[in-house]
């Protein structure tokens, strides 16, 4: 199977055939939103320039103001921190759990303030949080959620869709993901105010577009009286390119996923069994998408460096490690924040005193494998090469 398409290729061409003239500018954008909103069972969809801003603009939609804090876990690509801090907000990191590898109710509650204003839950690996658990301490506590699913598309919890959990939920189009544009990103939501503002605030704050509408028209423009801007905005549109290939992908989804999720039964064979190796646990209920493949390593009986040098020497295609944690990064250590550490709403958050335990002890600890095997007899072969690396280290 081809990652890109007929489907793909035919969109792309519809979009230059019309020549990037005026009249036919946002259609395709128009069209994939429409798609995605459908196939995720939700009133509105709205399109970004990437995975990052549409958790800007959720934020920007959600009403979070400079010195507000935003709860995320650490164990994540930092874009979802650094969405917070676009904000002016404040990250405040919460802890995850040691077998699911994912961010908790109870380790929320342990970091609530007066200060805290949302939640941003994220599916690491294609996998989702314990949501009804995090929505219910949401509700108690007036807080906006806000699910990053930039790696878990077509996952279920309870039999309901990952993605219509939260008050909205962001998608990426990146090129490592489910589904791709080479870039992108989506942000869906059943509220017409929070959506009304997500357009407008990524449209560069044009009164001519809302919640349904994502462009002016030339009737608006052509008049000397017309007044565009009516609230700061981002230029964060999603360009028709991008959205042509996107629309493609999304109608491929269930293939696209299903493609992962195989290549990740393969590994998870090979894994039975191994003692000092352990998949990230999914609970009775929930159907992961698998982004990735992820087991955390004994590293007291195998060293992680040595595991993956001896998986690439047998053949494979190697081993992505964990993010460094967020806030272990030099950017939020020193406080490195374009000079917004000078309006003193992070003079009372110092990122050096915060110690997430279960996620110290998880991120070296972790091995991601690839999923995105397009032809399954290479996830079949990756897969044997780590029975092979597995016995090699059981025989030490």
């Amino acid at each position: 199977m081809d990652r890109i398409g007929n489907k793909e290729k035919a969109y792309i061409q519809e979009v230059l055939d019309g020549q990037f003239s005026s009249s036919n500018t946002y259609q395709m954008v128009t069209r994939l939103e429409r798609t995605f909103a459908e196939k995720f069972q939700t009133k509105h969809a709205v399109a970004m320039v990437n995975g990052t801003a549409t958790l800007h603009m959720a934020l920007e939609a959600a009403g979070i103001k400079p010195g507000d804090e935003v709860i995320c876990p650490p164990l994540t690509m930092s874009s979802t921190s650094i969405a917070v801090l676009h904000a002016n907000a404040v990250p405040v990191f919460a802890d995850v759990d040691k077998d699911t590898f994912l961010i908790t109710a109870d380790s929320i509650r342990q970091v609530l303030t007066q200060k805290t204003k949302a939640i941003i839950t994220v599916s690491l690996y294609g996998l989702s949080p314990e949501m009804d658990e995090i929505m219910d301490l949401a509700r108690k506590n007036h807080l906006i959620v806000i699910e990053d699913n930039a790696e878990c598309y077509g996952a279920y919890q309870d039999g309901k869709l990952v993605g219509t959990f939260g008050h909205m939920a962001s998608y990426s189009f990146q090129s490592s993901k489910h589904l791709t544009a080479g870039e992108g990103g989506i942000v869906i939501t059943d509220s017409d105010e929070l959506a009304d503002k997500l357009r407008r605030y990524s449209g560069l704050g044009y009164a001519g577009i809302n919640s349904k509408k994502g462009r002016i028209t030339k009737d608006d423009i052509q008049s000397p009286d017309y007044e565009r801007h009516v609230i700061l905005g981002w230029n964060y549109r999603m360009a028709d390119l991008c959205a042509a290939v996107a629309l493609g992908q999304v109608e491929r989804m269930e293939e696209l996923v299903e493609i992962r999720i195989k290549a990740a039964k393969y590994y998870q064979e090979q894994v039975d069994g191994c003692e000092w190796m352990h998949p990230q646990w999914i609970r009775k209920g929930n159907k992961h998408s698998f982004w990735t493949y992820v087991v955390r390593l004994d590293t007291e009986k195998v060293d992680w460096h040595k595991f993956r040098n001896k998986y690439q020497e047998f053949g494979g295609d190697g081993i992505y490690a964990a993010w460094k944690l967020s806030y272990q990064e030099p950017m939020f250590r020193n406080n490195r924040f374009l000079n917004r550490e000078n309006l003193g709403i992070y003079d009372s958050y110092d990122y050096n005193a915060v110690s997430c335990k279960n996620a110290e002890f998880l991120q070296p600890r972790l091995l991601q494998f690839k999923t995105n095997y397009y032809d399954i007899e290479m996830a079949k072969f990756q897969a044997e090469i780590l029975r092979k690396t597995i016995d090699y280290f059981d025989k030490q």
